[in-house]
Order: C-alpha cells, then structure tokens, then sequence
C-alpha cells in the first residue's frame, strides 16, 4: 500500500530554516506529481507546492521565493526546502500524491522566537 513518511519538521526562530523531506513507497514514485501541503490551526488545509514527474514546480504566492521543493526519483523521496520562515508560516506540512488522494501523517513546523 502507499506510505508517506515526512521528517524534518521543529521548532525555528523567524527568519531560520527547515527542509523537510517526506519518503514514499508503494508507487512508481517518478510517475507521480507530488505534493507538499499545510494546515495551519483554525484554517482549512492549503497547497503549498507542487512537482511534476516532469520537475516543474508550482508554489503558493505566500511562498514564492522562499521555498523549494525538489525530489529524488532514485531515492523515492520529495523535499521542501523552506527560507526565511514567518510565523504566518507555523502549521502542520503534509506530503501527498494529489491524483491518489492520499496524504501522509504530517509533520509540525513552528516558527516563533
């Protein structure tokens, strides 16, 4: 069956840095656009960026600039690459395949002095 394993999330001062990764098994994970979405408290969950099996990138305007995402099609693994954080940007990251529907545990970036 599909897993999604994100890793990577914490605690950072604004302005700091995380990278997130998230592992997947169970798909042709090169076939698959990959998705990194989050859910802030109170707020309905929101894309945050997308890759294509291609490697063409899609991102939230709140992010532009500031997050990467990459992946690694050897290792079956999608990266998020996030600068500059805000404290706007506290919430809890999901990895996903958005064609499956399926999400995976998420992970708790906090961003807070």
């Amino acid at each position: 069956q599909v897993q999604l394993v994100e890793s990577g999330g914490g605690l950072v001062q604004p302005g700091g840095s995380l990278k997130l990764s998230c592992a997947a098994s169970g798909i042709i994970f090169s076939n698959y656009t990959m998705g990194w979405y989050r859910q802030a408290p109170g707020k309905q969950r929101e894309l945050v960026a997308l890759i294509t099996s291609g490697g063409s990138t899609t991102y939230v305007k709140s992010v532009k600039g500031r997050f990467t995402i990459s992946r690694d099609n050897a290792k079956d693994t999608v990266y998020l690459q996030m600068n500059s954080l805000k404290p706007e940007d506290t919430a809890v990251y999901y990895c996903a395949v958005p064609s499956l529907r399926f999400w995976g545990q998420g992970t708790q970036v906090t961003v807070s002095s």
